[in-house]
């Protein structure tokens, strides 16, 4: 994408980078005798700078740099795929991220520098926590990680058992005495943990929170805007937010076709929750399709009647979809899972983070072993009251097996291989545009109406 020069003097993406010369660092990853290829991942709100900033770094470095527009899926992500397409040999992604670990490039992150006023920030910790042996999780927005160290040199003294994230983008490697969540690492003493740990969070209301609070929806939250230096107790939303997910759980089991949504290109392992997805699907007798149509809109999943329920394959800051004035519902992995594995139970709280999920995560739960004889299994819907059955699928079957037969196409062809979706097309009252060729007879072209359509050349006025 060529973006044309529209930069100012006093450009607001230096203010908003101020103190942060991440933009410079561009020979720690690069080798400078050598002219290398750099990607620059900006936001909508960042893009009228970028072009400024691409020439500085050019200045400073012996790169070529290539500024990425229309990304594919959330800002947030990492677009690894328009940065291969310019050889990228570097990408740098600059404002909010949602930190999903990526494979393809190295990675640099400038997340920016929004003010705080820690000082108030420690007040408010202190009024919100008088007990200074109180178990809490300091979290933050990562465009206030700047300032997390000032904080913690606030408050550690008086509170002992305070422990403070880091990103892990900017830090080692995790251990096993850490929890690592969403991008944040910390040290809690896990004899307590989570039960006995509140959490205050740095920032504004968002996906990142309220990811937080779905995952332990048990603790108790309370936050500090920044932008308001205001503090408030958090958590009110969170029942119905929970309930919002059983109710979407409960319309997957109802659901007998499956659409699995791509939402993401660059998160790793991506493609082995897909393949996932579709083994589990498939093992609860379903059916599943793959789509892969970039930004969803309620007009895009509309083009697709015959899914009962889609399920968005996507980073955690994303997963979380809003589906309310869409024809069908968007679920996560982890709500599709629970619909369709009978051994993984519904434990009140969200894993958005689709790679907890798989052989080896966190949270992997075992598809059981079905015995042919109760293959067959009926329940009761909680949204329609009507029985429900299905019938799971024996896992020595699973194969990749299309679903396809052969017809005969036309005089001329001998076969063809029809599947499951071409022969739901062909029962609609209108699927698509057919060319009839041989059948529609041959005419000369005349001309047509002339003017506008409120009123044509050759219409009669009243």
């Amino acid at each position: 994408m060529k973006l044309q020069a529209g930069c100012r003097s006093g450009s607001r993406v230096h203010d908003w980078l101020r103190g942060s010369q991440s933009w410079m660092r561009l020979p720690a990853v690069l080798n400078v005798k050598e002219r290398g290829n750099v990607a620059l991942q900006f936001p909508d709100d960042l893009l009228v700078d970028s072009v400024n900033v691409a020439k500085r770094l050019e200045d400073a470095t012996n790169a070529k740099t290539y500024i990425l527009g229309d990304t594919s899926y959330g800002s947030c992500c990492v677009d690894e795929i328009a940065a291969e397409h310019v050889k990228a040999n570097v990408l740098v992604h600059y404002g909010r991220a949602c930190l999903s670990p990526c494979t393809r490039l190295p990675v640099s992150y400038v997340f920016g520098r929004k003010a705080v006023d820690v000082d108030l920030c420690a007040k408010t910790f202190q009024t919100q926590y008088p007990d200074h042996e109180i178990h809490v999780v300091v979290l933050c927005d990562v465009v206030y990680g700047h300032a997390i160290d000032e904080l913690e040199n606030l408050i550690r003294p008086e509170y002992p058992n305070v422990c403070f994230s880091k990103l892990t983008s900017l830090g080692k490697e995790s251990s096993s005495q850490e929890i690592c969540k969403f991008g944040r690492r910390f040290s809690p003493d896990l004899s307590l943990w989570p039960e006995a740990y509140s959490f205050f969070y740095v920032g504004s209301e968002g996906s990142s929170l309220s990811n937080f609070m779905l995952t332990w929806p048990r603790c108790a939250f309370f936050s500090f805007n920044p932008d308001t230096g205001e503090g408030r107790t958090e958590g009110l939303h969170v029942n119905r937010a929970l309930m919002k997910r059983f109710y979407l759980i409960e319309k997957a089991r109802d659901a007998h076709v499956v659409g699995i949504l791509v939402g993401t290109l660059g998160v790793s392992d991506y493609l082995s929750a897909l393949k996932h997805l579709k083994d589990i699907i498939k093992l609860a007798g379903k059916k599943s399709y793959i789509l892969a149509m970039g930004k969803l809109n309620p007009a895009k999943l509309a083009n697709f009647p015959e899914i009962d329920v889609f399920v968005l394959v996507a980073c955690p800051e994303n997963s979380l979809f809003d589906s309310s004035g869409y024809y069908r519902p968007v679920v996560t992995p982890n709500e599709m899972e629970i619909a369709c594995n009978p051994a993984r139970e519904w434990l009140g709280c969200c894993i958005t983070d689709f790679r907890e999920l798989l052989p080896g995560g966190s949270a992997f739960v075992k598809f059981p072993e079905i015995d042919p004889s109760d293959a067959d299994c009926t329940d009761v819907s909680l949204i329609t009251g009507e029985l429900r059955s299905s019938r799971f699928t024996v896992a020595d079957t699973l194969k990749d097996d299309p679903g396809a037969f052969l017809v005969q196409r036309n005089s001329n062809t001998a076969l063809s291989s029809v599947g499951p979706a071409a022969t739901f097309l062909a029962s609609r009252s209108w699927n698509g545009l057919d060319k009839a060729l041989g059948q529609t007879p041959v005419m000369k072209a005349v001309e047509g109406r002339r003017g506008i359509a409120i009123a044509y050349e050759d219409e009669i006025s009243s």
